[in-house]
Parts: C-alpha cells; structure tokens; sequence
C-alpha cells in the first residue's frame, strides 16, 4: 500500500508553490471512495479535493497531475495571493 506522506512529499515536490506559500498538505484514504483525500490547509483556510489511486501513483514517479494542479493554483490564489499575505 502506498504511504500518504510519500504522496504528500512528492505533491509538495512536484508543485514547489506549496511550500514557498505555506500550506500544508495532507492525504489521507478515503475508503468511501477508494480515492485518496488530499487537503490543503493555509491560517485556517483549508480544501479538499480527490486524487484518484493512479494520480497518486503518477505523482510518486514525477509525473505531474494537472487536475490537481489546478486545484493547488486556486487555493494559493484564493487563500495566499489575493490577499498579499503569502510568502513568495
């Protein structure tokens, strides 16, 4: 079984925006869907989205993953950015 923080750690090495604006990253198995949960949490402010098992497993090789890169950009935008309070 694939260990959520390797998946953590190659999200956050894969997309290095996250780590230069703070956010943390969690995953965790979502067993009602058989997808991994990966939350984004920044001062309170937080997201969710799904990764699907071979996303995940993609991430693990340095293949990035657009769908959650997206969500990566929107949270940092929303929550960092806009608000000119993120460290860049």
């Amino acid at each position: 079984m694939t260990d959520p923080k390797a998946i953590a750690q190659a999200i956050t090495t894969l997309y290095p925006e996250v780590s230069r604006h703070g956010v943390d990253i969690i995953v965790a198995d979502d067993p009602a869907t058989g997808d991994w949960l990966v939350t984004m949490r920044r001062e309170g402010n937080s997201l969710s989205t799904h990764l699907a098992k071979k996303h995940a497993e993609e991430c693990l090789e340095g293949i990035q993953c657009a769908t959650l890169g997206i969500q990566i950009g929107r949270f940092i935008e929303a929550y960092c950015l806009g608000k000119g309070d993120c460290p860049v």
